[in-house]
């Protein structure tokens, strides 16, 4: 069976940023500006989506700010007919670049949150200062009224400041707040020990944006992501491989979700060579574990099946070895012990340790 178009398309213009998150999602190998496609480039892949029957524009970076053409790239997608959703840390943006922005067509806004204090913020960020440029700019948002999506990446050092996050969201005009627990690929993986919240945590903010989305129906929404690595079951990662969205790197690589070059099997096309209408439909990358046929057991039988499509496809990668089997976050998968003992030896981690900052290779991060 065909695939269907794809929904909505995750353009990373760029790996370069200001901060220095232990979290990012952002492979190890960062690519440096030299290898960023160039603003007619990005613009002919934003027809291409919108002819393809892409409908959302998420752009990401990095620090999507960090390109001096942000403005004539949003542009290009507005005149595609593409709704353009800005994910930003907020650094690099001015009023005067958010009037060109919104004279742009820009139509959403989504500032991602560090936490709630300078000291707190500014040591995840690995950016001194770069708090209260982001409340700068949040007010700047709130003023003109352009919708605001906070996404808050939780872990273990911030979980139990939900409170203060919740309400920041409100005050700053926030008409949705992504409360998203770290999920481990890139950089994450190399500090899980120091970011993966204990369960006591998790529970905690489950109860807490539960009784927080009844209190503040109407004003505010909530996304919720708990950690996979105390879920019973596992997420359906993207909606299942290659049949919602896909992501463009800043050299223009096509993948099914941010982290599937971790899967070294697999080649992926470049839409400088190949067009994306071809990638989605017909690349043996987009195609390896696409639908169902190619589950083995437990999932091929699970009532379950259809609900998570086996879960990630980079995390059974990385926790078994094999990107072909059951995801191990699931009870069901035979690999699961692999997470127990992960969650066995975070547990003796210590939480007050040095993070392991997101850096250009010759171009270390320094702790704030």
């Amino acid at each position: 069976m065909r695939a269907p178009p794809p929904i909505a398309m995750l353009a990373e213009l760029t790996h370069r940023c200001p901060l220095s998150c232990p979290y990012c999602s952002n492979p190890l190998e960062l690519q440096g500006k030299e290898r960023e496609l160039d603003t007619e480039t990005w613009a002919d892949v934003f027809h291409q989506a919108a002819h393809l029957g892409v409908l959302q524009l998420h752009v990401s970076g990095g620090e999507p700010a960090s390109r001096p053409d942000l403005v004539a790239l949003v542009q290009a997608a507005h005149d595609a007919g593409l709704y353009t959703n800005l994910i930003t840390s907020g650094i690099g943006l001015t009023p005067k670049r958010l009037d060109a922005l919104e004279g742009a067509g820009l139509d959403h806004i989504q500032l991602s949150m560090q936490g709630t204090t300078a000291a707190l913020a500014d040591r995840i960020g690995g950016y001194r200062g770069g708090f209260d440029r982001k409340m700068t700019i949040a007010e700047e948002i709130k003023r003109r009224g352009i919708p605001l999506t906070l996404n808050a990446v939780m872990h273990r050092h911030n979980l139990d400041d939900l409170d203060a996050t919740i309400d920041l969201a409100v005050a700053l005009g926030a008409r949705r707040l992504e409360v998203a627990c770290v999920q481990f690929h890139g950089w994450a993986v190399r500090n899980r020990g120091m970011l993966l919240p204990t369960r006591e945590q998790t529970e905690a903010t489950k109860r807490t944006v539960a009784e927080a989305s009844q209190r503040l129906r109407g004003i505010l929404a909530f996304d919720f992501v708990p950690p996979d690595y105390y879920a019973d079951y596992p997420k359906a990662c993207m909606g299942g491989w290659g049949s919602a969205g896909l992501n463009v790197t800043p050299d223009g690589t096509v993948l099914p979700c941010h982290a599937a070059e971790s899967i070294p099997h697999l080649t992926f096309q470049s839409v400088r060579d190949t067009s994306l209408s071809e990638i989605w439909y017909d690349s043996a990358a987009f195609n390896a574990y696409r639908g169902t046929d190619w589950m083995p057991e437990p999932c091929q039988s699970c009532e379950r099946r259809d609900i998570d499509f086996g879960g990630c496809r980079c995390q059974a990668m990385m926790l078994a070895g094999d990107a072909a089997v059951t995801d191990p976050v699931c009870r069901k998968s035979p690999d699961h012990d692999a997470v127990l003992r992960l969650l066995e030896e975070s547990a003796g981690e210590p939480a007050d340790g040095d993070f392991v900052y997101r850096a250009f290779p010759g171009r270390p991060a320094k702790a704030v």
